[in-house]
C-alpha cells in the first residue's frame, strides 16, 4: 500500500512540475517593423527551461548573415531604433558569445535572411527569461527585439560590428 501511494504522488508532482512548465512558457508574438514603419514579420519568443526560444519569420529583408539582439528599452522609434538602448546587459558583462568575460544576456546567435528577403529560423537565448527577475525580457517595462544589417562578430565591444539596426520590436507584457 504505501508503494502504491509513493507511485500516485510521484505521479502527481510529475503532472504538476509539467502544469507549471507549461504554464511558465505561454509564448508571446513580438511585431517587428523596419525603419519605414513597414512590417517586417514576427518573433515568436517562448519560455524554456533554461531561457528563451524566439522563431522567427520574417520577409522584406536583405538577404545574408544578420546579427539579432534583445536592447534594454521596450522603444523602437524610426528609423535608426536607437531608443531601444544598448544589449540587455543586466549583469554588465562585455559583447559578444565569444569573449571570455562573459556577454550581454541580449547577445544571441546570428541568423541568415534567404535571398528573397525572408527567414524562418530560430534563435535561443539562455541569458534572460520571460519570469521575473533580473533577467527578465520585461525588466524595467520591456525590452526590444532588434535586427541589425550585418552579422554579429561575437567580440568586439560594444555590438559585435553588426551594422545599423534595421528592423526593431516592442517586448512587453
Amino acid at each position: 500500500m504505501k508503494k502504491l501511494a509513493a507511485i500516485a504522488l510521484s505521479a502527481f508532482g510529475a503532472a504538476a512540475f509539467v502544469v507549471s512548465l507549461s504554464a511558465q512558457a505561454k509564448p508571446l508574438t513580438v511585431a517587428l517593423s523596419d525603419a519605414a514603419g513597414k512590417s517586417v514579420g514576427t518573433a515568436t519568443i517562448s519560455g524554456t527551461k533554461t531561457g528563451v526560444s524566439i522563431a522567427l519569420n520574417l520577409k522584406g529583408l536583405p538577404a545574408g548573415a544578420h546579427a539579432i539582439h534583445i536592447h534594454q528599452a521596450a522603444k523602437c522609434e524610426a528609423p535608426a531604433f536607437t531608443t531601444a538602448g544598448g544589449h540587455f546587459n543586466p549583469d554588465a558583462k562585455k559583447h559578444g558569445l565569444e569573449n571570455p568575460d562573459g556577454h550581454h544576456a541580449g547577445d544571441m546567435k546570428n541568423f541568415t535572411v534567404a535571398a528573397n528577403g525572408t527567414a524562418k529560423a530560430k534563435v535561443t537565448d539562455d541569458s534572460v527569461t520571460l519570469k521575473d527577475g533580473p533577467n527578465s525580457i520585461f525588466t524595467g517595462g520591456g525590452t526590444a527585439l532588434v535586427i541589425h544589417a550585418a552579422a554579429d562578430d561575437m567580440k568586439s565591444d560594444p555590438a559585435g560590428n553588426a551594422g545599423a539596426r534595421i528592423a526593431c520590436g516592442v517586448i512587453v507584457k
